[in-house]
């Protein structure tokens, strides 16, 4: 049996969380989990443009796992019980990122400068994608700060998402022999 893609019941601006609440499409849980679902949607691209390291493309993977999870938990109504067995995000999730971010930095030269975004188009996105983590991980700080539901697990998940996307383009780099971009800022009085 096939269902159809469109209710037509957001059509007045509204939709509903899981647990039946209605709230307005610009509700801050709807763009805390809306921006989360634009990162899960970066991180395919990503693993598209990363086809020749497989062990990344699985971690990717398992991370768009994690970022479904996240997105289930942000679009759950906080007053009521939502009757479905969700997955949880869990102390270890962040403990594979922090043991990811070492192993790369160990194989990757030390940072001697700021480095802008570029150089090849896998840095590229994956940078684009850090950027989008952070404000995925800035919308569910406003979230905490007005509904008081207690996000930190998720939080701190996505600041350290943020922390492996960054390194993970500079090993990317590192991997592909591009060099990085440092910045070098602009001199007073210099044009």
């Amino acid at each position: 049996m096939s269902f159809k893609i469109y209710t037509k019941t957001g059509d007045r601006g509204m939709t509903s969380l899981i647990g039946g609440s209605k709230v307005p499409k610009s509700h801050l849980r709807i763009e805390a989990y809306g921006t989360v679902d634009e990162l899960n949607s970066h991180l395919g691209l990503c693993r598209d443009l990363l086809d020749d390291d497989d062990a990344t493309r699985d971690r990717l993977l398992d991370i768009q796992d994690r970022l479904f999870t996240i997105g289930s938990t942000l679009a759950c109504d906080p007053g009521k019980e939502s009757g479905m067995q969700l997955p949880s995000l869990e102390a270890a999730d962040i403990e594979a990122l922090e043991g990811e971010i070492d192993r790369m930095t160990e194989a990757t030269p030390p940072m001697r400068a700021f480095i802008l975004p570029g150089g090849h188009p896998s840095v590229s996105q994956l940078h684009i994608a850090r950027c989008v983590c952070r404000r995925a991980e800035r919308s569910c700080v406003r979230l905490d700060d007005a509904d008081a539901p207690d996000h930190a697990r998720v939080i701190q998940y996505l600041n350290r998402l943020s922390d492996y996307l960054f390194t993970l383009a500079r090993y990317t780099a590192h991997r592909l022999g591009v060099g990085e971009i440092p910045w070098r800022p602009r001199r007073t009085g210099q044009v």
